[in-house]
């Protein structure tokens, strides 16, 4: 039987940050406290997990953290996902009431964090295996897919579950389900694929049969998707977006609270840009149904960014960009448009950042 840990370990899951594009890094914010003087002890610890490799068995070891006092995650059962409550506090909520969708990808990111930790990792090394650190490899997000069916409100209770698994030779994945915690209703889903990159070099790297034995071991045994069905949204190509965009947001910069620890923008920023270049009305009638991002190269701190937007109907009577000084503003005929393709640039030579499709429904009357 071969015993697994933090310290010492031959196989170590491996996801869920980059220091590359930075796009998932810790985020501070409380999950529910758990009312005892005494940490909790749950069905497996929240901070180790032995495994047996010749029978695949995980049990739990008796090594606890402050924060699981307060944190109200487990891994499942099989030791291959994670749960973990987060209530929905009123710093997170828009003008609806309702979360945003960057507190979403907030709350995807602090789960997929925990559940690293949950499996015996620690932060330093951005959860990342043995050889990796070694080889100086990192993970870098490759794409990123949220649905949203309803967004939580203030004070209410969502459940994440996460996991992850192979994708291919060339890459990982993770998924999460999102539930209301009171009806156990799914009220979103979201996936990402990851590849590998060499820290020094700055270039994209084949994952090797000696990195993905040392994952493989907390991932599912049968491939498990929360986007199961056939020619699903996620998996859709993005075209690039071609000039001239018929909405515009120019000049954006990162601010330091945009950076994560390796001095790079992170993926809600990301977001956030996106979103800026929508126009106002579809803001104040519609709200974020779908987001499909493609990232494509780093950003820091000193770049300037456009975000640039079009409405992804053929034939649409829109007119063109009319605004000035970067504003995202133009006419909008109807409010029947749902669908809109993104790219974010370099302001100074255009180079491509980010691509992406957004997708609308029209707001629930009050």
């Amino acid at each position: 039987m071969l015993k697994l840990s933090c310290n010492v370990t031959n196989h170590l899951h491996t996801f869920f940050f980059s220091s590359d594009s930075s796009l998932f890094i810790p985020v501070n914010r409380r999950t529910i406290a758990v009312s005892s003087s005494q940490p909790r002890k749950p069905a497996l610890d929240p901070l180790r997990a032995v495994i047996s490799a010749d029978q695949g068995s995980i049990s739990p070891v008796n090594s606890y953290t402050p924060a699981d006092r307060f944190r109200a995650g487990r891994l499942m059962e099989d030791g291959y996902s994670y749960k973990e409550k987060f209530i929905v506090r009123s710093y997170e909520v828009g003008i609806n009431k309702t979360a945003t969708v960057e507190t979403i990808a907030n709350l995807l990111q602090e789960v997929a964090c925990n559940h690293v930790q949950n499996v015996g990792f620690s932060t330093d090394g951005f959860a990342t295996t043995l050889t990796m650190r070694k080889l100086h490899l990192i993970w870098v997000t490759a794409r990123m897919h949220i649905e949203i069916y309803r967004y939580p409100a203030w004070s209410d209770v969502v459940e994440i579950e996460t996991w992850c698994q192979s994708e291919g030779r060339i890459g990982t994945r993770r998924d999460w389900i999102l539930r209301d915690s009171a009806t156990n209703e799914v009220i979103g889903r979201a996936t990402s694929k990851w590849v590998m990159m060499n820290q020094d070099t700055r270039r994209l790297q084949r994952v090797t049969d000696e990195v993905r034995d040392e994952y493989l071991v907390f991932c599912p045994r049968e491939p498990r998707l929360a986007f199961p069905e056939e020619n699903n949204s996620s998996l859709k190509k993005i075209p690039k977006l071609e000039d001239p965009a018929q909405y515009s947001m120019l000049g954006l910069k990162p601010r330091r609270a945009d950076l994560d620890m390796n001095q790079h923008v992170n993926n809600v920023t990301y977001i956030g840009w996106v979103l800026e270049s929508i126009p106002q009305e579809i803001i104040d009638t519609h709200e974020l149904q779908v987001i499909t991002l493609d990232y494509r190269r780093e950003c820091q701190q000193d770049d300037i960014v456009d975000s640039l937007t079009t409405s992804e109907i053929p034939d649409d009577p829109i007119s063109k960009l009319t605004g000035t000084n970067g504003s995202a503003t133009s006419r909008v005929q109807g409010h029947n448009e749902s669908q809109f393709l993104h790219m974010l640039r370099l302001s100074e030579n255009g180079q491509e950042i980010n691509r992406g499709r957004t997708q609308w429904r029209k707001k629930s009357p009050r």
